[in-house]
């Protein structure tokens, strides 16, 4: 008895490259993790940034929030070649702790209406994906975000109060003997300043501690992209980091008062909130680029003797 055996012939697959199919495949992998990554971040945070931007974020001294997680997807996302390019060894051992230990504080935050623990999760949460994506070698190689997701951490309220008062009267101080010594009629009682017909007062936002706080984020990046080789260099523009703050506010509320004293109280309550945070951040670039500057030109080079010796 004959039997018909049907030959299967080339199906539409076949005329398809392997190099193709397989490289289709590998850029699946490559994106499918990161969006799911994405997805699962913005679902668990996505209620705590929106909350922010309707309440912290609204306000004067923490309104570098959205900066701060800006500039740090920026960073994961320049990274990431770096990181795709690691080879493929989670830690598990390290990773789910770290990853329990943030999905705790965010759960406490959530239920204490505790927003610092829920940004400060992040910095958990973070890691501990990077731990259990490739270990080690992917939290080495995105530290710096990981980090700098604390400065979208607020400031405790008793930190705060108990740091301000002297800041401030520090501020009042040097002002007041500032504007004294060039003849303006101004006098102070407290953190209270009288300049001819007007008072002024030192508020929290002039103490310099968020300006601090910001700045060191600022200062921090800075640094990061640069990248000077010297220690030296970077300890010195670290530590420069609260004087600068502390001046640029000296600045502010200098010019505040000669504002308001030449042109009315109007005029200074304008620039107190058009202005004011706009020159503090121009003052405090100037000092920083300034001294990175100075600095640049101070560090040892080596020799170009020594240099072509050694290659030679």
């Amino acid at each position: 008895m004959w039997t018909r055996t049907a030959v299967a012939g080339p199906g539409p697959l076949d005329a398809v490259p392997r190099e193709l199919v397989f490289g289709a495949r590998d850029s699946v992998q490559r994106f499918l993790v990161p969006g799911l990554l994405l997805a699962g971040w913005i679902a668990l945070f996505g209620p705590v940034y929106w909350t922010a931007a309707h309440r912290t974020w609204t306000l004067e001294d923490q309104g570098h929030g959205p900066l701060i997680l800006a500039v740090a997807v920026w960073l994961v996302w320049h990274l990431r070649e770096s990181l795709d390019e690691l080879k493929s060894a989670p830690n598990l051992l390290a990773g789910w702790p770290v990853m329990a230990s943030g999905c705790a504080l965010y759960l406490l935050g959530q239920a204490l209406e505790f927003p610092i623990f829920q940004f400060l999760s992040q910095v958990f949460v973070l890691a501990g994906v990077l731990l259990l994506y490739k270990g080690w070698p992917a939290l080495r190689t995105a530290w710096f975000p990981v980090v700098f997701l604390l400065f979208m951490v607020p400031l405790p309220g008793m930190l705060i109060d108990a740091s301000t008062q002297s800041l401030k009267q520090w501020i009042s101080i040097i002002v007041t003997e500032l504007f004294h010594a060039l003849g303006f009629p101004i006098s102070r009682t407290g953190v209270t300043i009288s300049v001819g017909q007007y008072q002024l007062l030192v508020a929290d936002a002039c103490s310099g501690l968020h300006s601090i706080y910001s700045l060191s984020a600022l200062g921090t990046l800075y640094m990061y992209i640069m990248r000077r080789p010297s220690l030296f260099h970077n300890m010195a523009m670290l530590l420069l980091i609260i004087p600068t703050a502390f001046v640029a506010n000296i600045v502010r509320v200098a010019i505040l008062i000669y504002i308001t004293y030449q042109y009315g109280e109007e005029a200074g309550r304008g620039f107190l909130h058009g202005f004011a945070g706009m020159v503090l951040l121009v003052v405090s670039l100037a000092i920083l680029f300034g001294a990175d500057s100075l600095l640049e030109r101070l560090s040892p080079r080596p020799h170009p003797d020594a240099t072509r010796g050694g290659a030679a």
